[in-house]
């Protein structure tokens, strides 16, 4: 069912004013249907996002798109651009405000995809950081993977690493005091939140592994395990 579902999603890449989603071609309620399901299955991920869709060749009626963007309403997903190659299509969506121009989607092929955190931007990292490589963002950096010795997260938000963190890992950088470094494996000592440096050595053995995270207790760095932290909120 998970391979199902990886298979028959619609690629999403990320810019800075949103995501893309570049539908297939085929019946449209189907197609639809297969959206809205990809969204549901995902809702963490897509509320509170701002979506252009791209659909191609297709050339959809004033009332379709209108439903479109009302089912994503529904879902908490603001559609702000259709795009599409059918001069019909476009016509459609500037009658109803939506923007047609492929220019706001322009991004070098070293822009990484970004989600959405809290209602901010923040930048989502699909793959393992691997040494020598540095990511600087202004919010809060999202990886799936992990970070090895040698990379480096600058962050000015939080950083979530989904995997183990080894690396250089600095949140809040612009002195945001409440930001947060999670990692299911935390194995780094180098680490800082706002101007504040971890003073302690990680260099202990694990019985368990266990997700931990770092966050400032008044003018120190601490460190505790996730569920530990959870419970003192």
């Amino acid at each position: 069912m998970h391979a199902k579902m990886k298979k028959d999603a619609f690629p999403i890449k990320g810019f800075r004013e949103g995501l893309l989603i570049t539908l297939s071609e085929g019946d449209w309620s189907k197609v639809l249907n297969s959206l809205l399901k990809q969204i549901d299955d995902r809702q963490a991920f897509f509320e509170g996002a701002q979506v252009a869709i791209d659909v191609n060749e297709r050339s959809l009626s004033a009332a379709e798109v209108s439903k479109l963007r009302s089912l994503l309403a529904d879902r908490q997903v603001t559609l702000f651009a259709l795009l599409s190659r059918s001069a019909a299509t476009e016509t459609v969506a500037e009658t109803l405000g939506l923007s047609t121009h492929k220019s706001v989607l322009k991004q070098s092929s070293k822009d990484l995809p970004r989600a959405l955190y809290d209602g901010e931007n923040a930048l989502l990292i699909r793959k393992t950081l691997r040494s020598g490589v540095s990511v600087k963002f202004n919010g809060s950096v999202i990886v799936e993977g992990d970070v090895n010795p040698g990379a480096e997260i600058l962050a000015g938000g939080s950083i979530y690493v989904w995997g183990t963190l080894r690396g250089n890992a600095q949140a809040g950088l612009q002195d945001l005091r409440n930001a947060v470094i999670v990692a299911l494996d935390l194995q780094s000592s180098n680490l800082c939140i706002a101007d504040t440096h971890y003073q302690e050595s990680k260099l202990k053995i694990k019985i368990k592994k266990r997700a931990e995270i770092a966050f400032l207790d008044g003018d120190a760095l601490k460190i505790m395990d996730w569920d530990q932290y959870k419970r003192l909120e």
